[in-house]
């Protein structure tokens, strides 16, 4: 194995701090949100996961906000229709710089393994019939969304029943041959490749094609570098590359000089760091990245998608619970990771009511074993607030807490927050 790193041990926090400042999430933003701003997240963290689920923000445009703070969340449509952004299965489906198209394309063509792109091979495979049916019909007639094939009172309409459309309709979208050019109220619009990304399938037709295993590696070091620092163990996950990574699968890119091996204090395995981070790697290493920002997370958010590394980076063992039937819940339904100063100190169950302008806290749990300062409260309760004004439901009601303590001193905090933005970070409209 490739030596490591002269860099001296990491300790935890210092690693902790390498991985939020990679993430966009060590301190406060210092400016006020612009759409440029946006995308440039995006591209900082390769992936944005997509998910529906709206008892709060749906998770992209709360992530996006974790690391920006209040933004009109129309922006991330804008991004997409105006094709600086795309969608495609990589973590799972996801947003990605327009820029990583034929990345992803020659990939999920070749090499990914995944459900969504195996049950359209299945399509492909069993209807192809129907799959260019469809096509010529976008071809002739533009865009469509799944909801306009919707069956009428139960009986088929003038083209396939809906739950058949949508499939084929995936299908497509799985094989390259669709594209999601925009959405309305979050619902997909597909279209041609060909119209949603002319240059870059000109391009692709022109070739060469980009060699799986060669993108193989692009996305192992692109998933360090997102990382700011990992374990060998947890690359894989972040592009859904299989299989599991061992160091010695690494021993070519350290060689290369494109990952440093680097200790960490109470790890038994070495950590890696981008060669594009070793400006964060020296700041890290002499204590020089300080941790000062305080929001919640979305269950989908990079820092807690990978429940090993969540675990071994912060202590902090988290399962999104949505999926769990009612009884068998631990925390609630849609869980939000506290991050405050650096650290995972607790979690909240969190449902904006939107017509009564209300952001309730079901309930909120701090880490077992940790009792949270004044200023971690007055953190936490600032963070909630802002959030609730971001969500345009300003009255925060916190229904319980554990311990049952901490509910009167957050209540009290949040009251004395106000819910004007900074001059510098009000958003335009939201």
């Amino acid at each position: 194995m490739p030596a490591a790193s002269t860099v001296h041990p990491l300790t935890r926090d210092q690693a902790r701090a390498l991985h939020l400042a990679a993430q966009g999430l060590l301190q406060p933003p210092a400016t006020r949100a612009t759409a440029k701003a946006l995308r440039q997240c995006i591209a900082r963290m390769q992936l944005l996961q997509i998910d529906t689920i709206h008892v709060v923000a749906r998770s992209p445009y709360m992530v996006l906000y974790s690391r920006l703070g209040p933004y009109p969340r129309a922006w991330l449509e804008a991004a997409l229709a105006d094709g600086h952004v795309f969608e495609t299965w990589a973590h799972e489906a996801c947003f990605a710089p327009m820029d990583d198209l034929l990345l992803h394309r020659a990939y999920n063509r070749a090499a990914r393994q995944h459900w969504g792109l195996a049950d359209a091979q299945k399509s492909h495979a069993q209807q192809r019939q129907h799959l260019d049916k469809l096509l010529t019909h976008i071809a002739e007639t533009g865009s469509v969304k799944s909801s306009d094939f919707e069956r009428t009172q139960g009986q088929g309409g003038a083209w396939w029943g809906w739950k058949d459309e949508k499939r084929w309709l995936e299908a497509l979208f799985a094989s390259g041959e669709l594209m999601v050019a925009r959405r309305e109220n979050f619902h997909r619009v597909y279209d041609l490749s060909q119209r949603v990304a002319p240059q870059a399938l000109a391009e692709e037709a022109a070739g060469p094609t980009p060699n799986p295993q060669v993108v193989h590696g692009q996305f192992i070091a692109r998933a360090a570098a997102a990382l700011g620092i990992t374990q060998a163990r947890w690359i894989h996950d972040y592009f859904r590359i299989k299989p599991r990574l061992k160091d010695a699968d690494l021993d070519a890119l350290v060689v290369a000089g494109t990952l440093l091996r680097v200790a960490v204090e109470g790890w038994d395995v070495p950590g890696y760091v981008h060669r594009s981070q070793q400006a964060l790697l020296k700041k890290a290493a002499r204590g020089a990245l300080v941790a000062s920002h305080t929001t919640l997370l979305s269950p989908f958010d990079p820092v807690v998608w990978d429940r090993e590394r969540a675990t071994g980076l912060f202590g902090f063992d988290y399962r999104l619970e949505c999926y769990t039937p009612e009884p068998k819940r631990v925390y609630g339904y849609f869980v939000l990771p506290i991050l405050c100063r650096g650290a995972l100190i607790g979690r909240l169950d969190a449902k904006a009511h939107r017509a009564e302008g209300v952001f309730e806290v079901k309930a909120l749990y701090a880490q077992p074993g940790l009792k949270w300062t004044a200023e971690q409260v007055q953190d936490v309760a600032q963070a909630i607030a802002q959030c609730a004004a971001w969500h345009d439901t300003p009255q925060v009601r916190i229904t319980a807490t554990s311990p049952a303590s901490l509910k009167v001193a957050l209540n009290r905090a949040v009251k004395s927050q106000s819910t004007v933005w900074p001059s510098w970070n009000r958003p335009a409209q939201l």
